[in-house]
């Protein structure tokens, strides 16, 4: 198998995990939605630990945990993540996967917006229009929704800071999901023992498979997310940006056809909004990318020598 179909076929897989989620999550219960954090927190760093011993990089974090300024920027991107592992996890549990979707669909706009008003970035004239009508997408479902679709802007706010943070450290895949997980892990630790005291707890309590399914959301985490680093070494960016799509296209499906979750006409008319954005958005930067790799390859062609005797 070569490269470039490997890659596709990790990116595939990746996202098509994250799009069940909603599946797994909603089998969790009636475990609470800080529960299934916690244990999600705990279990992804055991599954990590693995990992580090199976790929034996336990030196290089070693060389990460003394850089304390490091160490602090991988504290912030833990708090981002969580806070999106924890909305996430309650809008499951309090059936908003819809909304949810939209939260990973808007989430392109989002990390534009970031890149204007931190990195300074100046954009393409089409990426304006992408992001304007987005913002119509947001007024829009605020106004059938009846408030702001605070559960989606949290997730594509979150999710996009974290990334932006991740960007900033250049951590390897493994290293820092395990030492997030780690920043993590005790308070996770404190709550769980907690619920075990109170007789709250579902792990141990309920049925084994339950007990089982929450120690396997370590590896539901952390599995999507090394193949994902796979393939981004080996899968153009404009191929995964397209595919990232399917998560929360897969997460929407579940919303409405498992869970029956409402989907009236101006809903759908919000959601059309957004993928009219996201179209635009796709179109310039396959555009964008198709012209730097044909200015790249004019760079990069040997100049034509010309005839022996002919000056150039």
């Amino acid at each position: 198998m070569d490269s470039l179909r490997r890659g596709y076929i990790s990116a595939l897989t990746a996202n098509v995990l994250w799009g069940v989620f909603p599946l797994y999550f909603h089998a969790l219960r009636p475990a609470g939605a800080v529960e299934v954090l916690a244990h999600r927190i705990v279990w992804s760093l055991v599954c990590m630990a693995l990992v580090l011993a199976v790929i034996r990089r336990w030196r290089r974090v070693g060389e990460l945990v003394r850089k304390p300024r490091l160490m602090g920027g991988i504290a912030v991107a833990a708090v981002l993540i969580a806070v999106n592992w924890a909305v996430y996890i309650f809008a499951v549990n309090t059936d908003r996967v819809v909304e949810s979707s939209l939260g990973y669909f808007i989430n392109p706009l989002f990390v534009i917006l970031l890149g204007v008003l931190v990195l300074r970035e100046r954009l393409r004239a089409l990426q304006w229009v992408a992001l304007g009508i987005g913002a119509v997408a947001v007024v829009v479902l605020s106004v059938n929704y009846g408030h702001l679709p605070w559960i989606a802007l949290t997730l594509a706010a979150s999710f996009g800071c974290y990334g932006l943070v991740k960007k900033r450290l250049g951590l390897p895949a493994a290293e820092g999901l395990f030492l997030e997980s780690g920043v993590l892990t005790l308070p996770a630790l404190v709550y769980t023992g907690w619920l075990t005291g109170t007789h709250q707890a579902t792990f141990g309590s309920g049925s084994a498979w339950h007990s089982v399914m929450l120690a396997g959301s370590g590896v539901l985490t952390a599995v999507p997310l090394l193949l994902f680093a796979e393939a981004a070494n080996r899968v153009p960016l404009s191929g995964l940006g397209i595919l990232q799509y399917l998560t929360p296209t897969l997460q929407l499906l579940i919303g409405v056809a498992v869970f029956a979750e409402p989907m009236p006409a101006e809903r759908l008319a919000g959601f059309a909004i957004v993928w009219c954005a996201l179209a635009i958005f796709s179109w310039d930067a396959l555009r964008a990318a198709r012209r730097a790799r044909v200015a790249r390859d004019a760079v990069a062609a040997p100049r034509e020598r010309p005839p022996v005797g002919v000056s150039e």
